[in-house]
């Protein structure tokens, strides 16, 4: 079969490797949509924590069950998504349900190889049959995942203000499900295109232009309180350390981007707020489960999202692309 492996940064490489055969408990996908994540873009440019090379990418995925090995109750035929989050089951976070931050976490397309190929073999518990649903709304069911879960760590209360800076599709992920548990939402980012989308396509109560004059127009619209509940979703080491200075005396600030580098923060503005900070990883079959629901009650959109569309085999040529901003990618979607 056919698979894309990035095998240093900048370099996609089309090889053919040996198909999966069928095992006990095991399930073999045929891959149909790959979703890219900013996990992948920042694995391609070298930019990825807990990352080695060479590595087959993606793990936003949906498909069609090719074959099931002995003991598997799903059947071929049937289309599904994958929660890519492998655990072990056995450490101290899966024992208290926190399998998204287990302590030998295997996450597929970065610690092992995911699903930027044509077959996919995978444990049955993490392969989710979803009835209704077209293929390109699985493959991004994983991307939302991530938002849902951040919010729900966050407990938002109706009427609680947000502030989600990082207008990708993770922090559009995050808006939407601030705006479902009753949150007014704000969104900024440095991309006008992408503030005015949230606006217009995805119901954003208001939007900011990310630079000198943020600050200021975020206490006058908040009466000089600032926020209850900022999300950051940038992936970037400044506007990360910026944002402890938009919530309010408090309030929390939840981390969503993952970056190499140490993060800093004045102790004495972050003690008089009595600030919450918690980091938010990954998510959980709950979490995935709550996404599928909003998607099917339309509480949650995503086709306005995908903005791009390419081949498994074109994506050496067209993943440099999609990494430039100048092409207003918002969410690519790979077929195969």
């Amino acid at each position: 079969m056919k698979s894309v492996v990035c095998s240093e940064p900048g370099s996609l490489l089309v090889q053919d490797v040996a198909r999966p055969v069928d095992k006990p408990g095991q399930v073999i996908v045929k891959i149909k949509r790959i979703g890219i994540c900013g996990t992948d873009i920042h694995a391609f440019g070298g930019n990825q924590p807990f990352f080695q090379y060479p590595r087959v990418l993606g793990h936003e995925l949906s498909g069609e069950i090719e074959s099931v090995g002995e003991g598997v109750e799903l059947s071929p035929g049937q289309d599904v998504y994958i929660i890519p989050y492998m655990s072990c089951g056995r450490c101290i976070a899966c024992i208290r349900g926190k399998t998204n931050c287990c302590t030998d976490i295997q996450v597929l397309g970065v610690h092992v190889d995911g699903g930027m190929c044509e077959y996919l073999q995978v444990p049955e518990q993490y392969v989710i049959s979803t009835k209704g649903m077209d293929l390109d709304q699985l493959a991004v069911v994983e991307c939302l995942a991530i938002g849902a879960h951040a919010v729900r760590r966050a407990k938002l209360t109706a009427g609680s203000t947000v502030l989600v800076v990082g207008a990708g599709p993770i922090g559009m992920g995050i808006m939407q499900f601030a705006k479902e548990a009753g949150a007014k939402v704000f969104v900024m980012d440095m991309n006008e295109e992408r503030l005015v989308f949230c606006k217009e396509e995805l119901a954003a109560d208001q939007i900011i232009q990310a630079g000198p004059a943020a600050y200021e127009q975020i206490a006058s619209l908040t009466d000089g309180d600032f926020i209850d509940t900022v999300f950051d979703a940038t992936g970037n080491p400044k506007a990360m350390e910026a944002g402890f200075t938009l919530v309010a005396h408090g309030g929390s600030y939840v981390l969503v981007s993952v970056v190499k580098a140490d993060i800093r923060f004045a102790d004495p503005e972050f003690h008089k707020r009595e600030m919450t900070l918690m980091g938010s990883r990954n998510a959980t079959r709950e979490d995935f489960e709550h996404v599928v629901s909003c998607l099917e009650n339309g509480s949650v959109k995503v086709s306005a999202m995908i903005t791009h569309k390419g081949k498994l085999l074109d994506l050496p040529e067209l993943l440099p692309t999609w990494c430039d901003p100048q092409n207003s990618v918002i969410k690519a979607v790979v077929e195969v």
